[in-house]
């Protein structure tokens, strides 16, 4: 019995199951691997030479001493990081309530976009308005708008900070291109998953929110993503309302020392934030393929 138990633990799927692999199939993976790593190894060395072939023209480059001192000091550089990065920390924040409130704003809108009944055209009719609207209308026109009309109008117990004014314009402009994604997500449902639902005895309601929104949201959170990673860079144009942020901090700076090396920080910094995510994103649309392909997925 110990010995069984033993030789199982080590034992893979296969095995367990009573099957050996034949010597052509082992052979067959063995050559497969073998081409993955050729395939793998010429890729990096293609990568390699057009990296150091890119380094060479850009260095041997007449304008390179020039461009070099002046977008890439690197006593400009660390002079200019602390600023930077205490303006990132404006951005990042943004980033989190910002996301946050467009998510749970865009996914109501989705909902009443798709509710059913002449009783509530009114609701999908100004739904459909606000997502046309400020899916068309410009992000920096939104933020001037809120920054530069809100204080003009002068109401009262209505703030005037322009942070916060500039993250109601991001969260409302955002929110009209999340609602469409969530918006297709539902729509990609299968009907036959609301009528399982019905005739299991739960309501519109707890169709909606047992059945049908798991799977929409579960559906289209690449896309989800690829828009926070969109919101992530955009937190910058609230500099507009002369928020000090991680660009315009930058923008300070070189206007005192008129070198443009902050703006190269701030902008690797930005792409330093943005390629995780963007890592992320493409490994959960990676994932959800796959499982989609071996039919976990509805």
């Amino acid at each position: 019995m110990t010995l069984h138990t033993e030789k199982s633990s080590v034992a893979g799927p296969a095995e367990e199951d009573g099957y050996v692999p034949s010597a052509r199939r082992l052979e067959r993976e063995r050559i497969r691997r073998g081409r993955a790593r050729r395939a793998a190894l010429t890729a990096a060395v293609s990568m390699l030479i057009t990296a150091v072939a890119v380094v060479l023209i850009v260095v041997n480059s007449p304008g390179w001493p020039r461009t070099r001192a002046t977008f890439f000091d690197l006593d400009q550089a660390r002079a200019a990081l602390p600023a930077v990065l205490e303006g990132l920390w404006l951005n990042i924040r943004l980033l989190l309530v910002c996301g946050s409130a467009a998510l749970c704003l865009g996914l109501l809108i989705a909902v009443a976009r798709t509710l059913k009944g002449p009783v509530l055209m009114p609701v999908r009719v100004l739904a459909a308005a606000y997502t046309d609207f400020f899916r068309g209308l410009p992000l920096i026109i939104s933020i001037l708008s809120m920054v530069l009309g809100v204080p003009a109008l002068r109401l009262q117990g209505v703030t005037t900070d322009p942070v916060i004014l500039a993250g109601t314009a991001l969260v409302i402009t955002y929110s009209a291109y999340l609602a469409e994604v969530f918006r297709a997500g539902i729509e990609a449902v299968h009907p036959s998953q609301r009528a399982a639902a019905r005739s299991l005895g739960l309501s519109g309601a707890q169709t909606l929110r047992h059945v049908v929104l798991p799977q929409a949201v579960r559906h289209v959170i690449p896309p989800l993503l690829n828009d926070m990673v969109s919101l992530q860079k955009d937190t910058s144009l609230v500099s507009i309302g002369g928020v000090v942020e991680a660009v315009y901090a930058a923008q300070i700076i070189v206007g005192k020392e008129f070198n443009f090396t902050p703006y190269v920080v701030a902008g690797l910094i930005f792409v330093a934030l943005t390629v995780p995510m963007t890592r992320f994103t493409d490994w959960i649309t990676a994932r959800t393929a796959r499982r989609r392909a071996q039919g976990g997925l509805v």
